[in-house]
């Protein structure tokens, strides 16, 4: 499942997923969700926006979400 929202590049913190054009990693918001609300994160990274976050939050719920593919058992004959 490919976003538009998190990137993940090389040339950006070593490849840590961050927010598109911004060099805020993903994990910065669920470390202020861990022990604050949407809104400090918003007040302490005012360039990231809600519609932003709710993205970013739509694409990791879609992901934990997602019924794993299970491996065809080949058959011998």
């Amino acid at each position: 499942m490919k976003s538009s929202i998190i990137v993940s590049d090389p040339e950006i913190l070593g490849g840590t997923p961050v927010f598109r054009g911004t060099r805020v990693p993903i994990r910065a918001l669920f470390d202020y969700l861990q022990f604050s609300t949407i809104d400090e994160f918003l007040v302490g990274y005012p360039h990231i926006s809600r519609e932003m976050v709710n993205e970013v939050l739509a694409v990791i719920a879609k992901r934990v979400s997602a019924v794993p593919h299970r491996k065809r058992r080949e058959t011998t004959a």
